[in-house]
């Protein structure tokens, strides 16, 4: 297995289209305190009546999709480029028994995922609170420790979507269709939930991924365009579902097909 490793390893950080991703994936932070900068130019401009009834979203909430995507396209690209090369061929009759394989590329992708989320959304959680300060009636003031398992769910969400880049990569062996379902997950299904007749548009949005995190911390939002109506360790069942079931099942049929 650390053969396997390592081999999965040289493969990922070999290829260029990998770095690139990664500074997307980071430039978060930037994002963030270009942000903050601008929101802390345009409350210092209003008058304090203005100010009293000011409000800003926590940045590192808003843009931990940044992230998601470009991580989750890297779990894709990791299986399907050896699909559209041939390269799988080799690998899988290198390691006859394949799943080392897969759980080899989870591993290293998970890992290098977890690594960019917490870099991203600690990162931007930290320019942003410099920049803010109490401004925006303190959005930044609450004590870290309290915030800590908010960002620790939020920075999870990331290898979340890598792995599950990476088992739809495997299952559909296309990295535009799988591709697809990784942007359609944060875009258009919730655009499309949202417009679904209630009870079942909160139903099906405390399903969502970006609903998870503050369920699993119990720290809910009455404003939230998701539902909230999982308790936290269903939302967290829910999270590894995402991660884990197509990576699963991605894993026996492996086992059953061809390359």
């Amino acid at each position: 297995m650390r053969a396997v490793l390592s081999s999965e390893w040289l493969k990922i950080r070999s290829v260029r289209s990998t770095y690139l991703i990664l500074c997307l994936g980071l430039s978060t932070v930037l994002i963030g305190l270009t942000i903050a900068l601008a929101a802390a130019g345009t409350y210092d401009a209003v008058s304090p009546e203005q100010q009293a009834g000011a409000r800003i979203a926590d940045l590192e909430e808003v843009l931990i999709v940044v992230p998601q995507l470009c991580m989750g396209i890297l779990g894709i690209l990791v299986i399907t480029s050896e699909y559209a090369t041939g390269l799988i061929r080799t690998s899988l009759a290198l390691v006859p028994r394949r799943w080392p394989v897969l759980m080899a590329k989870a591993t290293v992708v998970g890992a290098l995922s977890l690594l960019v989320g917490a870099l991203a959304v600690f990162g931007t959680y930290l320019v942003a609170g410099s920049v803010l300060g109490e401004r925006f009636s303190g959005a930044y003031t609450a004590a870290f420790e309290d915030r800590l398992p908010l960002l620790i769910t939020l920075t999870l969400t990331v290898p979340t979507f890598a792995l599950l880049g990476l088992g739809l990569g495997a299952l559909l062996r296309s990295a535009a269709a799988a591709t697809a379902i990784v942007v359609g997950l944060v875009y258009v299904i919730p655009i499309i939930i949202n417009n679904v007749p209630e009870p079942w548009s909160e139903r099906l949005g405390s399903l969502m991924i970006s609903a998870l995190p503050r369920q699993i911390t119990g720290d809910l939002i009455t404003t939230s365009v998701y539902g909230s109506l999982l308790p936290p360790p269903v939302a967290a069942a829910v999270m590894v579902g995402y991660a884990f079931i197509p990576l699963v099942i991605a894993t026996w049929l492996i086992r059953q097909k061809d390359a």
